[in-house]
């Protein structure tokens, strides 16, 4: 593999299995949901060796290489909601700028949450940083492609879906983790159902991080979806359905249980 800058830096080092170390970190993150830095120290201590057969297939593919040749800033292409607007409307573009505008979300805001956690640990200018960013700066295109919101339900529907793209058995850990806590009082809620679905799913399309991000920003959403081989979520729909029907909000899921705690 020809380029400027290494595969792996000669510094670094495996960070290894640890999962005494990621239950530590997963305690933290049910203490504050918010605190997404736990979730990158989980990811990190359960990584394993996959993760650099993966990197190593991108960037010997073709799409890999073309982005050697010429770099891409994923987060200043999706943070550009001016010139991806400009766009025909029913593109996965404008439903990613709906999405992240209805949400007050930006794709600097991860990049800024995953700095909190790199700060404490070793950075490399390498390919292996480089393709954990770009796994990193899609996270919400996964949203948007496959339907899961960003309700309780769907962000760990949307790890399970991450997981079967991009295995590590942190992000699997915290999808089933994190379902155990929400189905909590919903006994007769497809929780696992739903979690289990995404992860078939995200095994059964292609591989997200993989794509060229601008050509599927300019797709229809409906054809992007049927090119990458996502269907609809129907458990979790399912999901959603029934908890409405009992009164429960599935975006607010979590505040109510506590509230009857």
């Amino acid at each position: 593999m020809d380029q400027a800058i290494p595969f792996s830096h000669p510094a670094r080092t495996d960070s290894g299995f640890r999962p005494l170390k990621a239950l530590h970190h997963f305690r933290k993150l049910i203490a504050d949901k918010e605190d997404t830095e736990q979730v990158f120290h989980i990811i990190r201590a359960l990584s394993g060796n996959s993760f650099t057969k993966r990197a190593r297939e991108f960037w010997s593919s073709s799409m890999g290489k073309s982005l050697l040749a010429e770099p891409q800033n994923l987060v200043e292409i999706l943070d550009d909601h001016k010139s991806l607007r400009k766009l025909p409307m029913g593109t996965v573009a404008h439903a990613y700028c709906d999405f992240m505008e209805k949400e007050g979300l930006t794709a600097q805001g991860l990049v800024d949450e995953y700095e909190k956690f790199a700060d404490k640990t070793e950075k490399f200018d390498d390919l292996l940083e480089r393709y954990g960013n770009r796994q990193r700066d899609t996270h919400d295109l996964f949203h948007v492609l496959t339907g899961y919101g960003r309700d309780a339900l769907g962000e760990q529907c949307v790890l399970a879906f991450t997981y079967s793209q991009n295995p590590n058995l942190g992000i699997l850990f915290i999808a089933y983790a994190g379902g155990r806590e929400i189905k909590k009082g919903l006994k007769n809620v497809p929780i696992y159902s739903a979690i289990r679905e995404a992860q078939r799913a995200g095994k059964a399309a292609q591989k997200i991080a993989h794509q060229d991000i601008r050509a599927l920003l300019a797709e229809p959403l409906a054809d992007a979806r049927k090119r990458l081989g996502i269907k609809e979520p129907t458990q979790y729909n399912r999901a959603h359905e029934i908890m409405r029907a009992g009164g429960v909000d599935p975006y607010d899921l979590l505040g109510q249980q506590k509230a009857a705690a």
